[in-house]
């Protein structure tokens, strides 16, 4: 399990373990590759990150990362593997979170892309996210650094 600091300094709680914190959590979060490429939306408000959301009243939270992924970027997701959990005690209340990652087999263009502007491919993670403002805040702690170690170690 990692402890840290989010980018807003709230404590996080991060594991690759099988739900350690939540059994239903209501958040998702979802790195998706799409034909070697890394799988992205542009997030109206927020900027360039992987797709998430909520988990709607009656999905499980896989059913509603494989619908945050379409509504988001257009993209059919045939596999998707559970990775993680994170749980951030934060200033308005606590969120947990599950990681997923899927390898995308088709990206469609949709007439909408819901709060986001549509899907965002990229050859590799900038190595200057944490300071480039086109990238939102869930993009820039230590989430993503481990998340995307262990990935690249175990699934892809």
């Amino acid at each position: 399990m990692y402890t840290f600091r989010d980018y807003y300094n709230n404590e996080v709680k991060l594991s690759f373990a099988d739900h350690p914190f939540s059994k239903c959590p209501k958040h998702v979060l979802i790195i998706c590759r799409y034909k070697g490429q890394w799988l992205l939306t542009d997030h109206q408000e927020r900027g360039f990150e992987f797709p998430g959301g909520k988990v709607e009243k009656g999905e499980s939270p896989k059913e509603g990362a494989i619908r945050e992924v379409k509504e988001e970027t257009g993209a059919i997701i045939e596999e998707i593997d559970y990775v993680g959990q994170y749980f951030v005690n934060g200033k308005n209340g606590s969120v947990f979170k599950n990681i997923y990652f899927s390898n995308v087999t088709e990206l469609r263009t949709q007439e909408t892309y819901y709060e986001t502007n549509g899907p965002i491919l990229l050859d590799r993670i900038p190595n200057d996210i944490k300071t480039n403002d086109s990238y939102s805040f869930i993009m820039k702690d230590e989430i993503l650094d481990y998340t995307l170690d262990y990935i690249l170690k175990t699934k892809d």
